[in-house]
């Protein structure tokens, strides 16, 4: 009976390999002109970065004390915001840099969202007010950097010293005709420093706990040995939920269908990611953390799954999905990664791609004095000492990637963004705690004594889903 049911798994691997083959086929001979269906041609690497600008704390000031010395030199008191405007901040808004309560808080953008504060004048965004609090200085001339523009994402300084040596130096390196062209427009050029600072700090980072399924699994009418065959071929063998029905049905001769089996991945995956995120890792340090982003179609769109992994253990720490990448997604990836170290090591060095938006959260990182090194793999040959020193470390998230997409593709692509981010939280329990490497002598990266006892698959599935179920009544617990 087992090389029976062994034959029809490699069987149905192949034909679904042939499928997508054929598939691949008939997009590049009829799709070739549609460049929007091609994942490559975004082209990332337009975004230009500088380096790091010396960052300070600004002075904080006590609104008592202004107000005592306005009373001084004017002989009366300064009287609160005689507002005028419909847009008014709320009772609990204060102003960031003084103290001074809403009183003295008023509109100063008409409804845009920036306010201004009576007392020590000074303006700011509601929830982006930790900016206030830091002075930037130009790295080249230490002059203070001025707010030029406000992005969706981020804020935007620039230097506006024209004796700044970075300026000088890039306005000397142009060419007669770049020069004569820059007096006509010089918004094609970046002459002057600039830095980006994100509009959200660490605290925001911090995601909510997900809902609990609608699908109660303690309860369900299948035996719980149907449940751990249910993971074990859409997850571990890559089937489809409806490949997946229609195999229980031909080997084990059960009746289910291909939407409970969705059913059940959604509510094993909001059991075990907590388990997974927060798991007492045992990570390597320096240089073993890699990260990659790879492509999956969510509603026919692309989206991304950040892969970050300790290259060494062969530990997934970070595997969200994001609708753009972008800076916004490197910072999420990242600190998922950094929370699941116990202490962040001083040496510890990161290993991309060449995405610049790396490079950006770095710079984010380094506000709050968290400090690391990235080095960046950038394209497919050896073309600088860096990427010949470190292309071994990025192969290996090219391999992850290669295993994802063979995990994934019978999925077809998600019907939400919920549904792909429940099947990559249950790629990362099955890749950490079942999956055997042969680098690590097909040993599982994280060996749980529990779930390395059971006989076979499905009952390890049962036990790491027994395990998470614990964790989360103990965390409930706890709060």
């Amino acid at each position: 009976m087992s090389n029976i049911i062994s034959f029809i798994l490699v069987l149905i691997k192949y034909l679904n390999k042939f499928i997508f083959k054929f598939q691949t086929f008939l997009v590049n001979k009829y799709m070739k002109n549609d460049p929007s269906k091609n994942p490559t041609s975004e082209r990332y690497r337009k975004l230009q970065l500088n380096g790091m600008p010396i960052i300070e704390q600004k002075q904080l000031y006590d609104h008592k004390v202004l107000l005592s010395r306005y009373l001084d030199a004017h002989g009366k008191p300064l009287k609160p915001v005689n507002r005028r405007s419909k847009f008014k901040p709320s009772e609990d808004t204060f102003c960031p840099v003084c103290s001074a309560p809403h009183e003295y808080i008023y509109d100063n953008s008409g409804g845009r969202g920036q306010l201004a504060c009576k007392v020590c004048k000074s303006t700011f965004y509601p929830g982006k007010d930790y900016i206030e609090k830091l002075v930037l200085k130009c790295p080249h001339c230490q002059k203070n950097l001025q707010k030029k523009r406000d992005r969706k994402q981020f804020f935007v300084y620039s230097c506006t010293n024209k004796c700044c040596p970075f300026y000088v130096k890039n306005l000397t390196c142009m060419s007669d005709e770049q020069k004569l062209d820059f007096e006509k427009h010089p918004y094609k050029y970046k002459l002057h420093y600039y830095y980006r600072v994100f509009d959200f700090d660490m605290k925001s980072l911090k995601k909510d706990p997900d809902k609990p399924s609608a699908v109660d699994i303690s309860r369900i009418r299948n035996s719980k040995y149907i449940l751990g065959l249910v993971l074990t071929y859409h997850i571990n063998y890559g089937l489809s939920t409806r490949q997946t029905s229609s195999v229980i049905w031909d080997v084990h001769r059960v009746s289910i269908s291909h939407q409970t089996v969705a059913n059940y991945a959604s509510a094993a995956a909001r059991i075990i990611k907590p388990f997974v995120d927060n798991y007492p890792y045992d990570l390597s340090e320096c240089l073993a953390i890699v990260g990659d982003e790879t492509y999956i179609k969510v509603l026919g769109k692309n989206h991304y799954v950040f892969f970050i992994m300790d290259g060494i253990k062969k530990i997934l720490t970070s595997y969200s999905v994001f609708k753009n990448r972008d800076g916004i997604a490197a910072i999420k990836a990242i600190y998922e990664t950094l929370s699941k170290f116990k202490k962040i090591p001083a040496n510890l060095t990161m290993i991309f791609d060449g995405n610049p938006i790396y490079i950006l959260a770095k710079h984010f990182f380094a506000q709050y004095n968290i400090n690391f090194d990235i080095k960046q793999v950038i394209g497919l040959k050896n073309k600088d000492e860096t990427s010949k020193e470190y292309r071994w470390l990025k192969q290996i998230t090219e391999r992850l990637n290669r295993t994802f997409k063979g995990v994934y593709r019978g999925t077809n692509g998600f019907n939400s963004f919920k549904g792909a981010n429940d099947f990559t939280a249950l790629f990362a329990g099955f890749f950490n705690f079942l999956r055997r490497h042969t680098a690590l002598k097909y040993n599982v990266p994280v060996s749980i004594p529990q779930v390395a006892a059971m006989p076979d698959m499905p009952s390890k599935w049962l036990k790491l889903l027994n395990l998470s179920c614990d964790f989360l009544e103990r965390s409930q617990a706890a709060s």
